[in-house]
């Protein structure tokens, strides 16, 4: 039996969709097949291609730290140690100044400057990636080598620091790691205004009411008010970091030499991607190990995004 039109009344006879219904239902199905179709194509596309590396290295390639192009050697282990360092280091940089400032905005700053203060950090998140990372390169790369060697100077009693610093570099995993956390740091804070300004304004009172400080109140009212979709934006600016490519393409250094220093230069899976793709000809190994890369960083971003999606859904009562 055909079922009657939602928007029908039970009883009334049945007729065929009109013309323009019919046209946007099928539009809007093809348009979410069309997206998944993409979707199915990139993830053929980088198995298909990896999968000459993945049956020379197997799944010893995600683990070792070893990339040498001379003889066509290849493992990801730096790639993505690179990766979520620097994505690591600019959530903890990151994430602390984005509640801080969204907590000024929503609740000291006076109510006629929110507007507009909160349109530049808006304006702050569409910059162009490539400018945060020439400005890294220009100011934050000799500023920082000049640091690392006058602190050098003044920890030659202390071997430890010492040998860290005379090795640092101003181009770094550290440098990329606080690039990345500039750039994140304006959407995580977007997202955090408006996470912080949906609180009830009686649980504040309320709160306020009882003698409690400003700290008490975004520390046991606010933040817990809006922890899920907090997640939810630091989950955000975690894939945005993980996937970054020319701003920190040029502060990393590039190095596909591992060391554990934070100081020393590194390599991302984007930035290797960006540096060696126009050198791996057709059909060969280094373009395999490439391909593997960016699948790995499929994998990864796919997996972050996944987490996100859990941490923020709504618990069903059992």
């Amino acid at each position: 039996m055909t079922e009657s039109p939602p928007w029908r009344l039970a009883g009334t006879p049945t007729r065929r969709l009109p013309a323009t219904e019919r046209l946007f239902t099928g539009g809007v199905v093809a348009a979410g097949l069309i997206v998944l179709a993409l979707l199915g194509a990139i993830i053929v596309m980088l198995a298909i291609g990896s999968a000459p590396a993945f049956r020379a290295f197997g799944a010893g390639f995600f683990s070792s730290f070893v990339w040498d192009s001379m003889n066509d050697v290849y493992g990801a282990g730096i790639m993505i140690w690179g990766t979520l360092i620097t994505a690591v280091l600019a959530l903890l940089l990151a994430v602390p100044l984005a509640t801080g400032c969204a907590y000024f905005l929503t609740e000291l700053l006076p109510a006629r400057l929110r507007q507009p203060i909160g349109t530049v950090i808006s304006l702050l998140a569409a910059i162009p990636s490539i400018i945060y990372g020439m400005w890294g390169f220009f100011v934050l790369v000799p500023l920082l080598a000049r640091a690392y060697a006058d602190i050098a100077e003044t920890a030659v009693d202390t071997p430890a620091l010492y040998d860290v610093l005379i090795t640092a570099s101003g181009t770094s995993i550290f440098t990329a790691g606080l690039v990345l956390a500039v750039m994140i740091l304006p959407l995580i804070t977007a997202m955090f205004v408006e996470i912080l300004g949906a609180t009830p304004v009686v649980l504040k009172e309320s709160v306020y009411g009882l003698g409690a400080t400003r700290w008490e109140v975004i520390a046991h009212v606010a933040i817990p008010y809006g922890r899920r979709a907090m997640v939810g934006a630091i989950m955000l600016g975690l894939g945005r970091a993980l996937g970054e490519t020319m701003a920190v393409t040029f502060v990393i250094g590039n190095a596909t030499r591992w060391s554990p220093s934070i100081f020393s230069q590194g390599s991302t899976i984007a930035s290797t991607i960006a540096n060696e793709f126009a050198e791996a000809g057709f059909g060969s190994m280094k373009l395999a190990a490439l391909l593997a890369l960016g699948l790995t960083l499929f994998i990864i971003s796919f997996g972050v995004l996944a987490a996100a999606r859990a941490l923020v859904a709504p618990r069903t009562p059992s």
